[in-house]
């Protein structure tokens, strides 16, 4: 399999070479020949094997499906094989990061943070969606007449699919409605996420403790529980499981297509801050010149056609973009020991 990544290296330490030899400098030719060396010794330092770690966002048969056609992309663009391991969370890609059995792992910004903190990787790319590095966290209801401070508004998708809202929150810029959280009971039933999710308890449960004093929200509403996925508590709450849940926005069109009228049943009615969105991190063993080659190759293979379709065929990635690692201020101190540290 032909390195493409390396070819234009190739090509520079080639010139490199032949002007050194035009030159009568003894010291520009040592200088060349140095730099040379380096080129051929940093692209040497490649593995023959990366793996690549994947979160199951629904269907574990599908993402690997997918994760596999990512690979077969991404060690075109670098010469060597790229295998896929996809275990069942966030955590287990935290730990195969931090023990060398992961290089490349695809995560929520929770677990980016958290493989930084915990086990030294590098922070490197996001993920673009609507040409955003940043999304909100949606509560939503299938009880709009108590959570709906005003009136109900519908709007419909490019698919004439409707989509039902209130108490301002559309546009996927948050907070909003945040007055409507003062009106959860204590017994209500509400569809976590998971404990790792940004979007789906980590943002939620900061918001109510800086809005309602709640310490705990998971213990806080024991009617609740966490449902596991995205697509999983919108299903909870069309289905009545729950009365509230949790998801990025919007994780309601994951069910259109089965459910058409999973968005007017299931109405949004606040939205958490903007939170950065997932990305890429990559593992801490990596020399420098490793990272930026693989960082480098991943940017390359989202400006194709192919490689896009491949990423958005992973975790609906329209993009990827250098990660603003300001963007991840909110995960450091209290907020993080209390609801994302484990």
């Amino acid at each position: 399999m032909r390195n493409r990544l390396f070819a234009p290296a190739a090509a520079a330490a080639g010139l490199v070479i032949a002007l050194a030899g035009c030159s009568s400098s003894d010291g520009a030719e040592s200088d060349s020949s140095a730099e040379t060396s380096a080129t051929a010794g940093a692209a040497a330092a490649l593995p023959d094997t990366l793996t690549l770690a994947l979160v199951p966002s629904d269907d574990v048969e599908q993402i690997t499906t997918d994760g596999e056609a990512l690979a077969a992309v991404l060690a075109d663009e670098l010469g060597v094989d790229v295998e896929v391991f996809v275990p069942d969370s966030y955590n287990a890609v935290v730990v195969a990061l931090q023990t060398g059995q992961a290089d490349i792992g695809f995560l929520g910004p929770i677990a980016m943070w958290q493989a930084q903190q915990e086990a030294g990787a590098e922070i490197v790319l996001q993920a673009l969606r609507y040409g955003a590095a940043d999304y909100v966290g949606q509560w939503f209801t299938n009880d709009p007449d108590t959570y709906c401070l005003d009136d109900v508004t519908t709007e419909a998708d490019d698919e004439g699919i409707n989509y039902s809202y209130c108490n301002g929150a559309t546009g996927y810029t948050g907070p909003q409605g945040e007055d409507a959280l003062a009106l959860l009971p204590e017994d209500a039933s509400i569809a976590w996420t998971d404990a790792t999710s940004a979007s789906g308890y980590y943002f939620p449960a900061i918001q109510l403790a800086e809005i309602l004093g709640i310490e705990d929200a998971a213990s806080a509403f024991p009617g609740g529980f966490f449902a596991g996925g995205h697509s999983q508590t919108v299903q909870a709450v069309y289905d009545g499981e729950a009365t509230v849940g949790l998801s990025y926005n919007d994780a309601r069109s994951n069910l259109a297509e089965e459910f058409s009228d999973v968005g007017e049943k299931v109405v949004v009615f606040a939205y958490t801050k903007n939170i950065p969105n997932d990305g890429v991190v990559l593992s801490g063993d990596l020399d420098d010149s490793i990272q930026e080659t693989l960082t480098a190759a991943l940017l390359d293979i989202a400006a194709t056609e192919e490689g896009l379709a491949a990423l958005a065929a992973v975790y609906d990635i329209e993009g990827l973009e250098a990660a603003d690692l300001a963007a991840f201020e909110d995960f450091v101190g209290p907020t993080y020991d209390t609801f994302g540290g484990e």
